[in-house]
C-alpha cells in the first residue's frame, strides 16, 4: 500500500526491542535507522531524512515525551510513542507530546505496523499508491478556509501549503468537532471521545490541543473563525459550507 523507499528511525535504548521493530521495518520493506538515546536520535536527524519516528517513551537521559515534544516544535513528521505506561493519564499527556501515536509494550507485531502504516498514510499521503479521486474526495470534503478535510477518507489538505499535516490527535479533535458543527462540545466529551478518563487533565490538555490545531487551521488564530469557544459550554466547528459569519 505504501511504496518502500520510507526510512524510519528508531530511538530505543534496549537492543533487543530495537532489533525486533527493526526486523518488523525491514520486513514491511522500510529503511531502518536506530539511535539508543534522544540525544543520538538529534544527532542522526541531522543528516538522515526521515518519514516517521518511532521512539520508547523511558529513554536514559532527555527521555522520549520531552525529545517527542522538540521534534513537533521543529516538524511535522509522524511520531509513534512505544511506551510500557498503558494508563489513562499517559493516554491524556499524550495530547500534549504532539505524538502521532501510542503503542504500548508489550505490543503484537501487527498491531505496530498497522499503526505506522495509518500514520503514514496521513502524514504522507504521497506516499501511497491508490491515488484515484483524489479530485473527486476533495470536492467533497468540509471547507476549512485554506483545508479541505475528508473524514471519511481520514485526510486533511492545506492548499496554500500541501507539506502541512495535522497530527492524529489534532485530526481526531476536529473530526469529534465536525460531527456536530455549530453546536458546542464540551472538554470532557472531547477527551471521552478520544479514550481519556482523567478528569485532572481535561481544561489543560484539550486547550493545548485545541491551539495546536487552531495555529494550523486558521489565518488568525487569535481571531478564530472556525474553531470558536463557547464560554462554560466547550468548542464548536464552522465550516465554510455551514456559513459561518467571517
Amino acid at each position: 500500500m505504501l511504496n518502500q523507499k520510507v526510512k524510519i528511525l528508531i530511538v530505543e535504548d534496549d537492543p533487543d526491542m530495537a532489533e525486533l521493530i527493526c526486523d518488523l521495518v525491514e520486513a514491511e520493506g522500510w529503511i531502518p535507522v536506530t539511535a539508543p538515546s534522544a540525544e543520538a536520535a538529534q544527532e542522526r536527524l541531522q543528516h538522515e531524512t526521515v518519514q516517521l519516528v518511532l521512539v520508547d517513551h523511558n529513554l536514559p537521559g532527555l527521555s522520549g515525551r520531552a525529545f517527542a515534544q522538540r521534534l513537533r516544535a521543529q516538524t511535522d513528521v509522524g511520531i509513534v510513542m512505544v511506551t510500557a505506561a498503558g494508563s489513562a493519564t499517559d493516554r491524556v499527556l499524550g495530547l500534549e507530546t504532539a505524538a502521532d501515536d501510542y503503542v504500548v509494550k508489550p505490543f503484537e507485531p501487527i498491531e505496530l505496523t498497522a499503526r505506522i502504516k495509518a500514520v503514514l498514510r496521513r502524514t504522507h499521503p504521497q506516499l501511497r499508491h491508490d491515488r484515484e479521486g483524489d479530485r473527486d474526495h476533495t470536492s467533497a470534503a468540509l471547507r476549512l478556509g485554506e483545508w479541505a478535510v475528508d473524514l471519511a477518507q481520514r485526510r486533511a489538505v492545506c492548499f496554500a501549503d500541501p507539506t502541512k499535516t495535522l497530527t492524529a490527535a489534532e485530526f481526531a479533535l476536529l473530526e469529534i468537532l465536525a460531527e456536530t458543527p455549530n453546536t458546542p462540545v464540551s472538554r470532557a466529551q472531547i477527551l471521552d471521545r478520544m479514550g481519556t478518563d482523567s478528569d485532572r487533565f481535561v481544561d489543560r490538555n484539550v486547550d493545548v490541543l485545541v491551539l495546536r490545531l487552531r495555529r494550523k487551521i486558521e489565518r488568525n488564530p487569535d481571531l478564530p473563525r472556525h474553531i470558536q469557544t463557547r464560554r462554560g459550554k466547550g468548542y464548536v466547528l464552522h465550516t465554510d459550507d455551514a456559513g459561518s459569519s467571517p
